[in-house]
């Protein structure tokens, strides 16, 4: 007769060809790439509500358009986070602690809502470049590809942001 297995079996260790230090390092980084996606993405869907003026129907759009492909990002950072084995962090207060985006405390003007979203999508490429270097240090690749994905979207939307602006 086959033994039943119980419940209380424990998970194999995480054996992917990156060392546990390595994993660490490269979570840490993507950590703080998901706190400043997940800033960038309020500050985002903020100024979408509360962007008034002549440019309204422009900024209302882009910054939708902006926000909704940042949210299906913050999944994907979240789930590459979990696949090196640690947690992903998911509280404002961890998010404060760790994003270098630091939000406006009142609703700006539109041309001031489009230079802090220059400033949050330069800021949040400048934290996956440093993330991509661990990546690509521990020879991770797929969270060397998920950051240069983010990177190129990131770089997009400044250029794109900053045009607004000449």
């Amino acid at each position: 007769m086959a033994k039943k297995l119980t419940a209380t079996a424990k998970a194999p260790p995480i054996n992917i060809g990156i060392s546990a230090k390595d994993r660490a390092a490269v979570a840490s980084e993507l950590s703080k790439m998901l706190a400043d996606s997940y800033t960038l993405y309020m500050m985002t869907h903020n100024f979408h509500w509360n962007v008034e003026g002549p440019m309204f129907n422009t900024l209302h759009a882009m910054f939708m358009t902006q926000y909704t492909e940042q949210w299906t990002a913050l999944d994907d950072i979240a789930e590459r986070i979990r696949a090196l084995g640690h947690y992903a962090p998911g509280t404002y207060a961890d998010y404060a602690k760790l994003s270098s985006i630091r939000e406006p405390k009142a609703v700006p003007e539109a041309t001031d809502m489009i230079r802090l979203l220059v400033q949050g999508n330069e800021a949040v490429a400048k934290t996956a470049r440093t993330a991509l270097n661990q990546a690509d240090q521990a020879n991770d690749q797929p969270s060397a590809d998920l950051l240069t994905q983010r990177l190129d979207v990131h770089e997009k939307n400044a250029w794109m942001l900053r045009s607004l602006l000449r």
